[in-house]
């Protein structure tokens, strides 16, 4: 597959120019509703099938198809991101208002740490093929391990993440509206809304352990590898307010998931030495996995509306009052102002003395 640089960076510039739309459209702190995501989930699918429907078009249906494989393998990954994310705000008590921005940089880093993770990934492939063992016995295992611990979730108040930043960066203990750092008695503070960020960064960087192997055991081209995981990826926002009061209904999702990185373990086995499978195969086989896990769920639970998850009795993060809010420095110091109110050096011997700045004059 000759892709052109031009492409890339065309590529590039579109994800940039979604990324300053969705940014640009969620401006203000507003609380997003079901219809409002859904309606922002049908766009960046929209983009993510056209994109593969393009591919398609140029490079013919086995690119097209492989495409297609590690879009379905990434957006079905992250739907249990999604929901660790919940499990993540509903234990912090982050008001809904504010969850946006914190997903919008956490999706920012997300494809940041992908795009990295891609090109190593690649480059070990191309150097040492032999790692393709190793890659097919981690989704296995990770398969196994996933079906064995399907009923276990994330404790956030145990997290060693949380704990580390908490050690090693100061912060208030009460959100400041979207802030994520503020500036009080001159010191800088990160609020808990920067340790929830921390948190979510981290857990995408764990979920990427598992799908970067998994979308390379359907396609060896890094330019479908990366296409696929930043247009699943953009759309995790949206979905995240469309599916987070339904958690309590994908019972089975991640029986299927694990189903899923068994199967592409499997595939990749087969394929260093023994078996190719067609790609319309792995496909159908990926695509009958989820439909059915996601079928038996929503069926098993029928009936049932959305729901949020309970929240701690005691939230471990306060929220600041509006005189709080008002009496913050600027976060930023002008350099110029700071300038004008630094006293003069006098040339040594000048019989001239400095005045005293007291620390209320320095303010």
């Amino acid at each position: 597959m000759n892709v052109p640089l031009w492409a890339w960076l065309a590529v590039l510039g579109v994800i940039v120019l979604m990324l300053a739309v969705d940014l640009f459209a969620h401006r203000k702190a507003h609380v997003i509703g079901v219809r409002e995501a859904a309606l922002w989930s049908a766009v960046w699918v929209a983009f993510g099938v056209g994109f593969g429907a393009l591919v398609w078009q140029l490079y013919g249906a086995e690119y097209g198809q492989q495409y297609f494989a590690g879009y379905l393998i990434e957006k079905s990954l992250a739907v249990d991101n999604v929901f660790i994310w919940a499990i993540i705000f509903t234990y912090f008590a982050v008001p809904r208002e504010y969850q946006h921005r914190v997903l919008f940089f956490g999706v920012l880093g997300a494809l940041i740490f992908r795009g990295i993770f891609i090109a190593a990934g690649s480059a070990i492939i191309a150097s040492a093929g032999w790692v393709l063992y190793l890659f097919a016995a981690f989704l296995l295992i990770t398969g196994y391990r996933m079906i064995r611990h399907r009923n276990e979730h994330l404790d956030p108040e145990k997290s060693k993440t949380l704990a580390l930043f908490r050690k090693k960066v100061p912060m208030t203990n009460d959100f400041h509206g979207q802030r994520f750092l503020i500036r009080k008695n001159g010191v800088l503070l990160a609020t808990p809304l920067l340790a929830v960020l921390a948190l979510v960064e981290f857990t995408d960087i764990i979920f990427a352990v598992d799908s970067i192997p998994a979308i390379f055991a359907v396609t060896d081209e890094v330019f479908l590898v990366f296409t696929a995981n930043a247009f699943a990826i953009l759309g995790l926002r949206a979905m995240y307010f469309l599916l987070a009061d339904l958690i309590h209904r994908f019972i089975y999702l991640k029986i299927g998931l694990a189903l899923v990185l068994i199967w592409v373990g499997i595939k990749m086995l087969l394929k260093i030495d023994i078996y190719y499978i067609p790609t319309p195969i792995s496909l159908a086989v990926i695509a009958t996995i989820l439909g059915v896990s996601i079928g038996m769920s929503l069926w098993a639970t029928r009936g049932q509306g959305r729901k949020e998850l309970p929240a701690p009795a005691k939230p471990p993060f306060g929220t600041a009052t509006p005189q709080e809010l008002e009496a913050l420095e600027p976060l930023w110091r002008n350099s110029w102002a700071k300038k004008q109110h630094t006293p003069q050096e006098h040339p040594q011997g000048s019989g001239e003395h400095r005045p005293t700045v007291s620390e209320g004059d320095k303010k």
